[in-house]
């Protein structure tokens, strides 16, 4: 699947200057976390992967995922994905638990068994690693891919201020990081939430008696290369513009 066309000036023009001032902050502990593992030697995939044994495609690391009983927010690492390009990648969700009251799953009228009441869960987005442990893209799945519940884009986007890992388990930073990065890419994040509801709409249309949800010709729905320090520039750019005007 190609990248998803986004235009970040212009997604960033339309950002109340709150917003913009979150991502400030959170391109900031992104650098600084990074800086801090790359001090020590380690980088967010290797923390991850430390005392958990041989390393196995599709297992998920650390073994049992990484859970924060307060936020509800949940995440993991594996890899499946040989030809993208990347090592491996983070899948991140929120819990039924973390969100508030009136956010129903979409209608579902298929045979798959989806998670439900409080082991419901919705899927934010993955953030694709490359081999040396830098973040380098985020993409969208199916819900059958990560056997979560599945929302319409407009709710999940409305939650995504709830994800936060707030543990020293596996590694302090490296949650901290991955947190932060959902609020400095929030522009994109959005754009592809949208963008896999499309993308789910549009082969439904083509195959109307299939179940859209549980096709396994349907993986990715919508992606996008990221660079920290280019989103981090362009934030403070429209920043400095919003204080000038």
């Amino acid at each position: 699947m190609p990248d998803m066309s986004f235009d970040l000036d212009a997604a960033l023009s339309a950002m109340p200057r709150n917003r913009l001032e979150d991502m400030a902050a959170a391109g900031q502990t992104v650098r600084e976390m990074l800086r801090i593992l790359r001090k020590s030697g380690q980088n967010m995939v290797g923390q991850c992967l430390s005392n958990q044994g041989t390393f196995y495609e599709l297992d998920h690391y650390p073994k049992g995922d990484v859970y924060d009983s307060e936020t509800h927010s949940q995440y993991y690492y594996h890899a499946h994905r040989a030809g993208a390009g990347e090592h491996g990648h983070f899948h991140t969700f929120l819990r039924a638990a973390g969100m508030p009251a009136g956010i129903e799953p979409v209608p579902y009228a298929g045979k798959a068994l989806r998670p439900a009441g409080k082991d419901a869960l919705t899927h934010f987005v993955a953030v694709s690693m490359d081999r040396p442990g830098n973040p380098i893209r985020l993409f969208t799945t199916n819900r059958w891919v990560t056997d979560e519940t599945f929302y319409r884009a407009e709710d999940v986007i409305s939650l995504l201020d709830r994800f936060c890992i707030e543990m020293s388990y596996p590694c302090l930073a490296t949650n901290r990081t991955l947190t932060a990065l959902l609020r400095l890419f929030r522009p994109q994040i959005e754009a592809l939430l949208l963008e896999r509801d499309r993308t789910i709409s549009a082969w439904q249309a083509e195959r109307p008696k299939q179940d859209v949800y549980d096709n396994r010709e349907l993986e990715v729905t919508s992606q996008i290369a990221i660079d920290i320090a280019s989103q981090i520039e362009a934030v403070s750019a429209a920043l400095a513009a919003r204080t000038a005007a």
